[in-house]
């Protein structure tokens, strides 16, 4: 008579093998932390065997856009203040060669605390090499409270405000400063978002001139439409933008990680981490709050 209990573990085995397609290596990871953002292990699956191999082990392939390859991470909080982590993953093939990056969000990380997740690279790009490696290659951190909410989310102000990826040309970069109004009341703007810029260690950056328009960095892309007055319905919206060259000449570089944005003056602050690589010019234009074109 066959038992059961002895089947167990061939069960467990197989089971482990279909839901997980190739058998992958965890490797445990003992590379210091970059701004308390610490890779613990990488899983990568093992190359398919090829026909004839020998191997012994079949695995039911893994799903279509899944390459199986991740990285389990943590995030520990060594300030005095609840942070919101923004981390950039790299990976890697042996040579450092990056294949892909992912952005993660850690949304609340209370002061001395520990949070671990997992990062995934999803679906490999058309003729990637092989991805042996993961690395945090940025890390960006807020207090919580000025967070960028989260998709969906409505902070208690009403306004939501987020900014884009930016866009980059011949030099020239603008980044999109969007505010919807989630709330249930009209809220009134008048003017330019008030910025306030700040260094890695979120404090005033000097020697940066703020504009408003265009300031004769370029035209045709609407910077210098004048302000209007302008009143959001609840689930209107509004937008404004940044605009730079990183012209470098002679003079100290500034670099600005984050950008402390209020839709108006006196309203809550919301920080936003565009990376300004202003270069030598020290000059930065900000549109006024327009309605979206239609």
């Amino acid at each position: 008579m066959i038992r059961i209990n002895s089947l167990l573990p061939v069960l467990a085995a197989l089971l482990v093998l279909t839901a997980c397609g190739a058998p992958a290596a965890k490797t445990p990871v003992t590379s210091p932390a970059v701004d308390g953002v610490r890779i613990t292990s990488v899983t990568i699956p093992s190359a398919p065997a090829g026909p004839g191999s020998g191997s012994g082990v079949h695995a039911d392939p893994l799903p279509v856009g899944d390459s199986g390859i991740s990285a389990a991470y943590e995030v520990t909080n060594n300030g005095t203040e609840a942070l919101a982590y923004t981390i950039l993953f790299d990976f890697t093939t042996d040579g450092g060669q990056v294949m892909a990056n992912t952005k993660e969000t850690v949304r609340s990380v209370g002061p001395g605390a520990t949070v671990r997740a997992t990062v995934r690279l999803g679906a490999p790009g058309p003729g990637s090499s092989r991805v042996t490696r993961v690395k945090v290659s940025r890390v960006t951190k807020v207090p919580a409270a000025e967070a960028p909410p989260a998709a969906g989310e409505c902070p208690s102000s009403g306004i939501r405000i987020t900014a884009d990826d930016g866009d980059a040309a011949m030099g020239l970069r603008v980044v999109g400063l969007h505010l919807e109004n989630c709330g249930k009341r009209d809220y009134a703007l008048d003017g330019y978002p008030v910025l306030e810029l700040l260094d890695k260690d979120r404090s005033p950056v000097e020697g940066v001139r703020i504009v408003q328009g265009s300031g004769g960095i370029t035209t045709g892309t609407g910077f210098d439409e004048p302000a209007r007055p302008l009143v959001l319905k609840p689930g209107e919206s509004a937008h404004s933008g940044l605009m730079w060259r990183n012209t470098t000449e002679s003079g100290d570089v500034v670099d600005v990680p984050y950008v402390r944005v209020r839709a108006v003056r006196g309203a809550d602050p919301v920080t936003v981490t565009p990376h300004l690589d202003l270069g030598t010019t020290g000059l930065l234009a900000v549109r006024a709050w327009t309605r979206p074109s239609r």
